[in-house]
């Protein structure tokens, strides 16, 4: 016994979370993920050669198979 109770206020948790729709702030979403056109930081532009040389390499194991 016990297990009624217990059940009963997930299934209410759970339909909160289900129903539940927060104001959306559109205008902030847009700026964060607005991606500044400037110029590269150093640190980014050691990643993209990473990057760079991943993409060729799948692209070059691609053609092969």
């Amino acid at each position: 016994m016990g297990r009624g109770r217990q059940k009963a206020k997930h299934t209410k948790v759970a339909r909160d979370l289900k129903y539940y729709s927060p104001d959306t702030n559109y205008g902030a979403l847009a700026n964060e993920l607005h991606t500044p056109s400037g110029p590269v930081s150093p640190e980014m532009d050691k990643w993209a050669e990473y990057l760079d040389d991943d993409a060729s390499e799948d692209a070059g194991e691609s053609r092969t198979a």
